[in-house]
Formats: structure tokens, sequence, C-alpha cells
């Protein structure tokens, strides 16, 4: 049940790739992404294990670039013909788009990059038998049931492997080996009521590594305290509703990270290519350079070298190299994430943050490691200097608008802060704001040791639909004045 790993190497994907340079069509530019991926995903809820789910999949998009005309075409057939065929119907989408295109493609810069990047794996998913796997699940799933009132709880651990090769007829050769593991525990908890839940063991907090991921998580040990938790928040008062400064920990952070910076940067959504699906954004492209997103304390960075993180990469999909740039300095805004293309087109510079889902998506700018600098501030010094206000982790909902500014944010716990000390749990904690006025509250920010590298596995954006990792690392940050709201408002 566990798939296997590496079925399709690097030394295969590059015959296959010999294979389409012979066959490719007449063009000025093409390139071949070839992507094999593996995946399983092992759950025990309630004492009992779940249908696993277990997959394979392998293809390839070409792409075409033809005088001002740009084309993609995805194939699983990766024969001879197969792959002759997929180049000529990315060639015949390039005249077409040379005829009705909207941007000249002959802006998109050709990839002579050669380089490859392997994940940091120390226990492989492939060497560890699928019966010690169940079975630490199995204890993990019994440490939650600690109550009757406990009425759910489950334990699971999922892996991806992903081998990738870009070449294309500029020279360039890029190879990655990747491997994720995202783990998880989940107990839900009721009285009359009242229902809780509470998330842990890594559910917010996938990288890239393998099983060893689980000792640096106390992925068994921290199950008990997921189930106290949950039930104490049955009994905890509901949140106040008033303005209140506010703690938000890194597992509530790298979602405020993710849809009121990261989304609202995108440089094709600016462009306006995503209006009709994910919405359009607030930011506009004179604002880069003078636009002041935050407070002096925010400094976010996109930054693909962070070792473990979801989107470490050595190069994007369209064959760039990956370096660390900043995009907030200092509270002001300086740049995009932008790929090459959307950088041409709009005159601004950019990320290497062109990426796909897969072999059957063309890349698209999206987030990478998108993550907040740290700052110089100890955790009781952040709560230690709120008068009035509330702690908050673990995110439980969001909502925002379509052009990513007006958010609201609910969590599934909170603790008060009276006079600079954490006071008792309170649930339902939720609060809301606007973007670039929230991030202006922004006065303190916790110091590196407080870092967390986190991130999400379900960044949906694009049509046909992508779903995408995104990695974001970030300290606990305090706001001041932020509108707070319970479960009752």
């Amino acid at each position: 049940m566990s798939a296997p790993v590496n079925f399709h190497s690097l030394h295969d994907l590059q015959a296959l790739a010999k294979v389409f340079a012979t066959v490719a069509p007449a063009c000025d530019y093409w390139s071949l992404r070839l992507v094999a991926e593996h995946w399983d995903r092992l759950e025990v809820r309630q004492g009992v294990m779940e249908p696993a789910a277990l997959g394979h999949s392998l293809g390839a998009m070409v792409t075409v670039v033809t005088r001002a005309g740009l084309g993609y075409a995805a194939t699983n057939d990766l024969s001879r013909a197969g792959l002759r065929a997929a180049g000529r119907q990315a060639r015949d989408w390039a005249l077409a788009h040379d005829q009705h295109g909207l941007f000249d493609a002959a802006l998109l810069p050709r990839a002579t990059l050669q380089a490859t990047y392997d994940a940091p794996v120390e226990e492989p998913w492939g060497e560890v038998p699928l019966s010690d796997k169940l079975a630490l699940l199995q204890q993990a799933n019994a440490a939650l049931a600690i109550s009757p009132r406990i009425l759910d709880c489950s334990a699971w651990l999922g892996w991806n492997s992903v081998d990738q090769l870009l070449v294309s007829s500029a020279g360039a050769q890029i190879a990655h080996h990747l491997e994720f593991l995202h783990s998880g525990l989940l107990a839900v908890a009721n009285a009359g009521d009242q229902t809780q839940r509470r998330l842990g063991g890594g559910a917010d907090w996938p990288q890239q590594g393998g099983l060893e991921r689980l000792a640096a998580l106390g992925f068994v040990e921290a199950a008990p305290q997921v189930a106290e938790e949950a039930l104490a928040l049955l009994e905890a008062p509901e949140c106040p509703t008033e303005t209140l400064d506010l703690v938000l920990m890194p597992s509530q952070m790298m979602l405020q990270i993710h849809e009121s910076i990261g989304h609202p940067l995108e440089l094709d959504r600016i462009l306006g290519d995503e209006r009709n699906y994910a919405g359009t954004s607030f930011v506009t492209p004179a604002m880069f350079g003078q636009y002041r997103y935050g407070s002096e304390l925010l400094n976010v960075t996109f930054d693909p070298g962070v070792p473990g993180e979801l989107a470490s990469v050595v190069a994007d999909d369209d064959g760039t190299l990956a370096e660390r740039v900043h995009l907030i300095r200092n509270g002001v805004l300086e740049r995009p994430l932008g790929g090459a293309l959307s950088q041409a087109r709009a005159g601004l510079p950019g990320t290497a943050n062109a990426r796909a889902s897969g072999w059957d998506r063309p890349p698209i700018d999206r987030m990478g490691n998108l993550n907040l600098e740290p700052g110089s501030a100890t955790l009781a010094e952040l709560i230690g200097g709120v008068e009035r206000g509330v702690l908050m982790e673990t995110n439980r909902s969001w909502s925002i608008d379509d052009s990513r500014n007006k958010f609201q944010f609910g969590c599934e716990l909170g603790r008060l802060i009276i006079d600079g000390e954490l006071g008792e749990l309170v649930r339902n904690p939720g609060y809301l704001g606007c973007s670039a006025e929230f991030w202006r509250s922004l006065d303190g920010v916790g110091a590196a040791d407080t870092v967390e590298v986190r991130g999400l596995c379900n960044c949906g954006k694009g049509e046909p639909n992508q779903s995408l990792y995104v990695g974001h690392a970030s300290p606990p940050c305090r706001f001041r004045q932020v509108d707070v709201f319970g479960g009752g408002a």
C-alpha cells in the first residue's frame, strides 16, 4: 500500500526529453516539463482505518512560442507519436494566439538554466513498513480518545513525491526531486449544543522531508493536549466583541499572510487575468516602490531557499532561477509576486514564482515561500505589552473580498490578555479588518527563535483550477486596536 519511490527516475525523464527533442515542432522556442508524481495517504478515525489513497501520475506539458504566439499542450501519451502530437497541438495554439492574443509571447524569456534540487529527506516514506505507520496512527488516535465527550477523532499521514524535469530548446535542464509529509490530529468535542474542535500534530505544519518530521512535531505526544484543549473550549466563555489588541500565533499568521499579502501581490491578478474566477486586487502597478503596506516592522520576503519549507526549489516552472527577494521592506511595497512573463508584460520586477500544480497545467503566478521576517521581541514581551487583548491560534474560518482587501477570520482557540498576562481561554474568537490598515497596526514582531515554518497544501487558483502547496514562515505578531468578535456576534 506504499507507493514505489522514484518509479520513474531522472534517467527515465531524460530519455523522454531526448525523444521529444527529435520530434519538436518548428518554432521560435519550446520547453518540455515532465512530471512523475506518487502519493499515499493513511488515516485512522475512531480506531478504524479509513480507505487509503494511493496514486501515481506521469505526463508532460509542452510550451511553444511562435512569433507573438504562446501555446500549451499536455499529454500522458509519452510515446514518440504522443509527444509529437502534443508539440504540434501546442504550436497550433501558439499560431492562434499570434493572431488573437492580448500580449506578445515573444516577451517570454528563454530558459537556459541547468540545475538540480533534492528535498531533504532523512527517513524515506518507502523504507518504513505499512504496519509501522498504521500502528503509529492507531497509537495517536487512541491518545485523542480521553473522554466520552470526544465524539470524533482522527490521525493521518500524507506523503507526496514529485520528480520533475524541465528542458528547453535554449538548453535548459532543471531537475527537481521533491518529497512532502503532511501529518495531522483532529479532536472534536461536544457538550449539549456546543461543539468545538482542535487540530494538531502537524495539521497546519506540512513541510518537505520524510518521516523524521514526526519526531520533531511530537506527533503522538501532542495528542492528549489536542483533545484536552477541545474539551476545555466547551466550557470557555465566548470571545468578547470589542476593539482590542491582538496577538496572532504563527498558526494563524500563516493564513493572514497568505490571504492579505500573498494573493493581493500576485501580478497576474493585478493585471486582471484572475478577475473572472479568483478576483482582482486592491494593489495597482503604481503602488510598487512607494505604497505603505504596513508599519515599519513589516518585512516580507519571497524565499525559495528555506530548508524544508513547502515551496523551496531551485527554479520555477518557466525555468527562472529562484532567489530570495523582499516584497515588502520596512512596511513599503517593493515588488509583486510575478513570474518572468508577467514581469515583462507589466514592466515590473518580480520573483521566480511561475508554478503549475502538475503536468496537465501551465505555470501561472503563484505564491511560493512567502515569509514574514522576524523582529526582536520575545513572546512574553509581545504579551506583556498588551493591557487588554486576545491571543489567537489556528485558523478555523476565513472570508475576504474579491479584491483581497476586507477580511474576516475565525480561530479555534483564544486567550484573554489582561495587564500583560495571559488569562482565561475563550472560544470562537475572530477578528476583521482591511489589509493595509491592519498591517499598519503591526507594532510587535517575534524574534528569530519564535519563527515557525508552516504552510498550506490547498491554495487554489486559475482556470482550470490548480491546487498547490505554498510555504509560510512567521513569528508571532502583535496588532493594536483590532475589531475582535465572538461566536455569538
